[in-house]
């Protein structure tokens, strides 16, 4: 494995981060507890130290799963980064959306970001995490309704207290990120990022480079789109949240797979997956510090942990980005 320190830190992570959400079940069409168990512990042998959770992700179930996962392991070869900032337990702040719970009930999601909500939710996740501290805390979401200055200033009080290492944000646009950083040194911003997803490269990535702070990329794979597994007819299982989005649909599957075509010679000859491939490409590309890998079972955490062990030259970089130039997905 190959680890980076986030911005100006000394917070290190693993390049490939394991990425908890469909660990948690919500939104993926449920869990199995021991597979994911199962699934961090296997990417932890192979190097990938660093887990990325979060409350809502299966209402609390996710943080419970990685607090069991890592419970084998020494703390401090293990770096926790969890969020805050969606309530699904209180009706206050942006209203988000609606869901359901992993036991089937009506839930409604808000982005709430006030003061006493942060130090609530930072209990409610070192209790469930069975910690002290966290290694990187993070908003989820903007949300209009708190001022910036109040939600970063309670994330600094939490730095001095020691129940957090350090501040990140995510799906922050640059500007944000810099109003953040006026309260409490920001760190890093995780924002999707994919082969078919690069809108960050206009503003967010010449921030972060010039302001020496990083990038922790999620769906990567854009969900599994770039796995090489899904074709057209493709079925999603029941509350799997893909189902309705335009990248799944047949004629978008049906042009990835074609664009994935033409990388199966070289990910052929380094004996590698189409996934694998596809990470270490968005790990090499500017301003992208981690990729956030997500795995249900040991198998597929295993096999985005080997990930690092393909290396592409400039040449290879440059075949696979002609490529995808020519990729073009319907949107309607």
């Amino acid at each position: 494995m190959e680890y980076r320190k986030i911005g100006n830190s000394d917070l290190e992570l693993s390049v490939i981060t394991f990425g908890a959400w469909a660990a948690g079940g919500w939104m993926w069409g449920g869990t199995e507890r021991k597979d994911a168990v199962a699934a961090i512990r296997k990417s932890y042998d192979e190097g990938v130290t660093s887990i990325d959770t979060a409350p809502i992700y299966g209402q609390g179930d996710s943080e419970e799963i990685v607090a069991e996962a890592i419970a084998p392991f020494s703390r401090d070869k293990v770096q926790i980064i969890t969020k805050f900032g969606m309530r699904w337990d209180l009706a206050r702040g942006d209203f988000g959306f609606k869901s359901k719970n992993n036991q089937g009930q009506d839930i409604d999601i808000y982005k709430y970001a006030g003061r006493e909500s942060i130090i609530k939710e930072c209990e409610d996740s070192l209790r469930r995490l069975k910690t002290d501290y966290i290694d990187l805390y993070q908003i989820h979401w903007p949300e209009s309704t708190t001022p910036i200055q109040e939600t970063f200033e309670t994330v600094a009080e939490l730095i001095k207290q020691g129940k957090v290492r350090h501040a990140g944000v995510c799906n922050y646009s640059a500007a944000q990120v810099q109003e953040a950083n006026k309260y409490a040194t920001i760190l890093s911003d995780q924002v999707p990022y994919s082969m078919v997803k690069r809108d960050i490269e206009k503003e967010l990535v010449p921030y972060v480079l010039d302001a020496g702070k990083s990038i922790l990329a999620y769906s990567p794979l854009e969900r599994g789109l770039l796995s090489g597994k899904m074709q057209p007819g493709h079925k999603f299982e029941e509350g799997d949240h893909r189902a309705n989005i335009y990248f799944y649909k047949d004629e978008n599957l049906k042009r990835t797979a074609a664009f994935l075509d033409k990388l199966r010679p070289m990910a052929a000859e380094k004996g590698a997956t189409l996934s694998q491939l596809v990470l270490r490409w968005t790990v090499e590309q500017p301003g992208i510090t981690i990729a956030l890998a997500g795995a249900r079972n040991a198998e597929q955490s295993v096999q985005n942990a080997k990930a690092i062990n393909v290396k592409l030259s400039k040449d290879e970089i440059g075949f696979i980005n002609t490529a995808l130039a020519e990729l073009e997905l319907v949107k309607s």
